[in-house]
């Protein structure tokens, strides 16, 4: 046989070898984010980054919200997606599982978990030279709502507000689609307040504009109460001054978990394929972003997950001895109708 011949054969049986056993990968899968400009699309790219170091190529597929592109990974027409753990929640359940008295999620009741990563960190935002200091003084201002195109955030908007016991009645609501045009609304000073997740690129675009800096939401334990119980997966978080754009003294964010997820209909093979790059390489995410610090083999799995894991990355975690009792249990209550 041929040396040549032979080399090509050695090839094969490794690209086989690395594969989950029975493996049919795909030369390519689509994974979803938010627009550019926003965390979640640097989540994405990095991720996609990674991922495509592997045995298949990740392309970016940016949308204007995760309630655009929930119905495609519901039905597999998107592989993967980048997600939060509360979006998730409410459309995984349907609408008979309501947040502040609404779910206009699409149902989607596929959905499944790959890795629970980084919590997202999103905090109110005011041109620099604004009165407001805190969440307390946004009652009557104009603050950016609906957002129709990007539903993730009017959840964001209404825990700021309800932490301080405040309600979308005691603002005035300036209509924008989604999160990137209320932080152009703020700059073009059609809106007093709004909100972006932090460090993103939109608020150094913003910042090298006109100057903008975030304002806390009320983190006492009464405001924390709140907010946890008008958004169940929210919890508060102190940034300190320097550590990310616009922050210039301690200040109150909300964060909740990102999630990369998966429908269920997407071959386990693709699943535990994309899952091993990521558990092997988590030191080279943080580099890309100082959020990804937190991407970590220790967060990825936990029983307070909102959706239930993909029979893929359970069968990934439990070789790895990552699946616990508890974990099991969750995940048994999840899948259950």
């Amino acid at each position: 046989m041929p040396v040549i011949v032979r080399l090509a054969l050695a090839l094969l049986l490794i690209a086989a070898l690395a594969a989950p056993a029975g493996a049919q990968l795909p030369r390519s899968v689509t994974l979803a984010t938010n627009p550019p400009g926003t965390v979640y699309y640097t989540f994405g790219s990095g991720l996609a980054k990674v991922i495509s170091g592997g045995p298949f190529q990740v392309s970016i597929q940016p949308y204007a919200g995760s309630s655009t592109f929930l119905p495609l990974l519901n039905t597999g027409e998107v592989e993967l997606g980048i997600v939060n753990a509360v979006d998730m929640g409410l459309s995984y359940r349907g609408p008979k599982f309501q947040i502040g008295g609404r779910n206009p999620f699409p149902h989607a009741p596929n959905l499944r978990l790959v890795m629970r990563g980084s919590p997202l960190l999103v905090g109110l935002l005011v041109r620099k030279d604004s009165p407001i200091k805190t969440v307390h003084d946004v009652k009557g201002k104009r603050m950016t709502g609906e957002y129709p195109a990007h539903l993730a955030v009017w959840y964001n908007m209404f825990g700021h507000l309800a932490s301080a016991g405040l309600t979308w009645n005691d603002v005035k609501v300036i209509p924008v689609p989604a999160v990137n045009e209320g932080v152009d609304a703020l700059v073009q000073g059609r809106a007093d307040v709004t909100e972006h997740a932090m460090n993103s690129a939109k608020i150094k675009e913003a910042d090298a504009s006109v100057g903008v800096r975030h304002v806390s939401i009320d983190c006492t334990p009464a405001g924390e109460q709140r907010l946890k119980r008008a958004v169940p997966g929210y919890y508060g978080r102190i940034v300190k001054p320097g550590e990310a754009t616009a922050v210039v003294e301690d200040t109150c964010f909300i964060a909740y978990d990102t999630y990369l997820a998966a429908g269920k209909m997407v071959p386990d093979a693709v699943v535990e394929a994309a899952l091993k790059v990521i558990w092997d390489n988590t030191d080279k995410l943080a580099p890309i972003h100082p959020l990804f610090k937190e991407w970590t083999r220790e967060r990825a799995v936990d029983p307070e997950v909102t959706i239930p894991f993909h029979p893929g990355a359970v069968r990934f975690y439990k070789e790895r001895g990552t699946w616990s009792a508890a974990m099991e249990l969750a995940q048994q209550r999840l899948i259950t109708p």
